[in-house]
């Protein structure tokens, strides 16, 4: 063990200003910024200063969740000098991606610490926010370990911004040392980013309704990105359902109103006690719940999203939120058309593992139509999905579908099972024309035969 005076000494020569520490970054290089709430602010603002120094510089991050923008993207709105890639889009990315200056990289969640240590080259800089350094000389990764093993296998440089707001989080491969680093750079101690879930619409507790009445006590949950997951998870708290277990590859507030209501025994078979995830994001109670709690547990994606892991647990119900659905049962959850909306994430993770589970659900949520800017509306059910739509969830693998209209079971169902199913859920506006849609298509009961 390190004596304390060893670690004071080492703890000096590593120590810099954010300033003197981009001083190193060259052009050409491969920088990454972190993830969800441990990227980077005061290394990327240094760095922000040294832009017309600089080209082809490439900036990779996972969420960009802080109430402001990038400042390298402030002075290069163009991306003139700095590529700034994402593999999951907060809203901020997503208003980069429309102007231009930020692109989305496709993974899929589970896969990610492969991706980053074995498939795309040296990292120059991996730049990480911390908790402060602990006696034993470790800094505390926060409540985001998700790929960051992943990324230091591969980084030549470790810079470490210390944020003494970043929760103390429990859990396995949470930690780096003192020795294992280049640079340590004392931060401004930023808030942790806030998010908090939108009030759900009347659609939203319709659509919640439906999911509740399918889960029984004993089941261990996966609430996924969003407003909707986030509501049906404070039904549940109000419901009669108890003895729950958690195990997500997102950690949000529902959990912890789940775990005040008593609801949460975490009596599941694998991580017994454990409300397991791989990375958080919600309120500031949320943060103060996940710091130095034992109970919660914040382990590597590539464990938490893995098919067999999930599948561990009986009664696993995964509840998501999606954007389309087409007639065979293809699922977008990403694009609208060829507008990226946001990453794949750990959804199909969570589909498969959930259904591979004994007794497990999936659902996959969306309401039957929007409303567009011209007031016309339009059905998020559709014959075929839009050109440029991505497919998040394979048909062979979609398990519920629920919009407000109801819940379908589309595993083991025909192709013109499914179509008539899904057409039951749809807008009822919408749903003659479907029929003549999946007549055309060849997937209706009545005849297999193309004719459009």
């Amino acid at each position: 063990m390190y004596k304390v005076s060893d670690l004071l000494v080492e703890y000096k020569k590593k120590l810099t200003s954010a300033d003197k520490a981009v001083q190193i970054v060259k052009s050409g290089d491969r920088i990454h910024y972190g993830l969800f709430n441990a990227l980077v602010v005061d290394l990327d603002r240094a760095l922000a200063k040294r832009t017309q120094e600089l080209e082809d510089v490439l900036i990779m991050t996972s969420i960009w969740a802080y109430p402001h923008p990038p400042q390298i993207l402030v002075e290069d709105p163009e991306s003139k000098h700095f590529k700034y890639l994402s593999t999951h889009f907060s809203g901020y990315d997503r208003k980069m991606n429309k102007a231009g200056c930020c692109w989305y990289v496709p993974v899929t969640f589970r896969e990610n610490p492969k991706y980053w240590s074995e498939n795309v080259g040296d990292i120059d800089i991996a730049m990480l926010q911390v908790a402060p350094m602990d006696r034993y000389g470790n800094f505390n990764l926060g409540p985001q370990v998700a790929e960051i093993q992943g990324i230091l296998k591969r980084a030549k440089v470790v810079m470490l911004e210390v944020n003494e707001k970043q929760p103390i989080a429990h859990g396995v491969q949470n930690t780096i040392n003192l020795f294992d680093i280049d640079y340590v750079i004392h931060g401004s101690n930023i808030d942790m980013p806030i998010i908090k879930p939108k009030d759900p619409s009347e659609i939203d507790k319709k659509i919640g309704a439906h999911i509740v009445e399918r889960i029984s006590s004993g089941s261990t949950l996966q609430l996924g990105v969003g407003g909707l997951p986030n509501y049906v998870g404070a039904m549940i708290a109000d419901s009669d359902i108890n003895d729950l277990s958690v195990h997500s590859e997102m950690y949000v507030d529902a959990y912890l109103k789940l775990y005040m209501e008593g609801k949460i025994t975490g009596n599941k078979n694998l991580d017994k006690g454990k409300m397991v995830y791989t990375f958080a994001q919600g309120t500031q109670d949320l943060y103060d719940f996940i710091n130095d709690n034992p109970i919660t547990y914040c382990a590597p994606v590539d464990y938490v999203n893995a098919l067999e892991v999930i599948a561990a647990n009986d009664k696993v119900v995964s509840i998501n939120s999606c954007l389309q659905v087409d007639l065979f049962g293809q699922v977008n959850s990403e694009s609208a058309g060829l507008q990226h909306i946001g990453g794949t994430g750990g959804q199909s993770d969570f589909v498969m593992g959930a259904f591979k589970s004994k007794g497990g659900q999936s659902f996959l949520c969306t309401p039957s139509a929007r409303t567009k800017k011209d007031g016309s509306l339009e059905s998020l059910i559709r014959p075929t999905l839009p050109l440029g739509s991505i497919v998040t969830v394979a048909r062979a693998n979609t398990h519920h579908i629920v919009t407000e209209y109801g819940i379908v079971n589309l595993k083991g169902k025909s192709t013109w099972e499914r179509s008539e199913l899904l057409i039951s859920i749809a807008h009822p506006d919408f749903r003659d024309q479907l029929i003549k849609d999946a007549e055309c298509m060849g997937i209706w009961k009545n005849s297999s035969k193309i004719t459009y």
